[in-house]
């Protein structure tokens, strides 16, 4: 049970599964939010980013091989969630699951151009808002 000493917070990682679980209410989901606010498109969560001084031939070898492990896990997705256990903080097989799936699909294997266009977005936004410089962005081919 918590204490009442805090008003607000943000979940992340399991909390988005845990949370009413530790009697606490959700305001408001970050990734409805953003699907309202865009049309629809994906919350970016993460990326990987690949200096451009590598070159080409090692930019696409790169990120052939995060393809391609990305790929091997969803193939092989009853070992990689029984894998994942061992970090879920106690989450039992099927929410473990649940979250491995909210995290690890088809848009971590592939953005296709909804996620550019999410990630294109969300970054433009943060540029518009003056949280960060311009960026140029390029995205690779696996």
């Amino acid at each position: 049970m918590h204490s009442g000493a805090v008003q607000a917070g943000l979940l992340i990682h399991e909390g988005q599964l845990t949370y009413a679980e530790e009697g606490l209410k959700k305001i408001v989901d970050l990734g409805e939010w953003w699907a309202d606010r865009t049309g629809g498109l994906p919350l970016p969560l993460g990326g990987n980013v690949i200096r451009r001084d590598l070159g080409t031939a090692h930019i696409n070898t790169l990120s052939r091989l995060l393809h391609d492990s990305i790929a091997f896990g969803l193939k092989h997705r009853d070992e990689a969630v029984q894998y994942s256990m061992q970090f879920g903080r106690g989450l039992d097989r099927a929410r473990t699951d649940k979250f491995v799936g909210m995290y690890v699909n088809d848009l971590t294997l592939d953005y296709g151009e909804r996620g550019r266009q999410a990630v294109t977005r969300l970054l433009g936004d943060a540029e518009s808002a003056g949280l960060i410089p311009p960026v140029k962005l390029e995205f690779a081919q696996a």
